[in-house]
């Protein structure tokens, strides 16, 4: 009799067992899927802050150039990259930080093409125009990057707020991370008045 509880009592523990290391692995799995997905993003980022830096170059040899939106750039881009966050570091606040001076890099990149189009011998070098080309793609990759980080993170907050994982988690130090939120005004509607286009032409 006392052989059988112990047979039991046996079992158990190596169903608890295998039940621990095959959560913990998946966890880990999530875990690394997220960081593969957080450097895809850094690196999409660290490719448009290179090619800023080739565009400011080549908007500088515009003759009377406004400065102040050139300034206004360089000044984004050196803020943007030093916000530099490790995956084991996606808090809210980090993420917040990140988000806010790539925003800011962004927002200042649009003034600097708003106010290229006063300038019409400079958009039509070829160096700007492939500049352009290359930025437009980069923002494309940029976006993608950031859905496939979000999704990397829902996942892997999905397993590791569920239960019975998150004992198990808790016991290993996986927490919830924080993904991208909608960037400040995206929310607000955009109206486009056709007939202003039309009186333009």
């Amino acid at each position: 009799m006392k052989s059988t509880g112990t047979l039991v009592i046996l079992g158990i523990v190596v169903i608890l067992l295998f039940w621990g290391c095959n959560g913990y692995n998946g966890l880990v799995k999530q875990d690394e899927n997220v960081k593969k997905a957080w450097n895809n993003v850094q690196t999409e980022y660290q490719n448009r802050s290179d090619l800023v830096g080739n565009l400011v170059n080549t908007v500088k040899g515009a003759a009377n150039f406004e400065q102040n939106t050139l300034v206004q750039l360089v000044e984004a881009r050196a803020k943007a990259t030093s916000v530099n966050i490790k995956a084991d570091e996606l808090t809210p606040e980090n993420i917040a930080k990140f988000q806010a001076a790539q925003s800011q890099m962004s927002g200042a990149l649009s003034r600097l093409l708003a106010v290229v189009e006063n300038y019409p011998d400079l958009k039509a070098t070829q160096n700007f125009t492939q500049l352009q080309g290359q930025l437009e793609s980069i923002e494309n990759k940029i976006k993608n990057s950031r859905k496939d980080f979000n999704e990397a993170i829902n996942v892997y907050n999905t397993k590791v707020r569920s239960f019975p994982m998150n004992i198990l988690g808790g016991m290993f130090g996986f927490k919830a991370k924080e993904g991208f939120k909608a960037d400040e005004g995206a929310e607000k509607k955009v109206d486009v008045n056709f007939d202003d286009m039309n009186k333009k032409k």
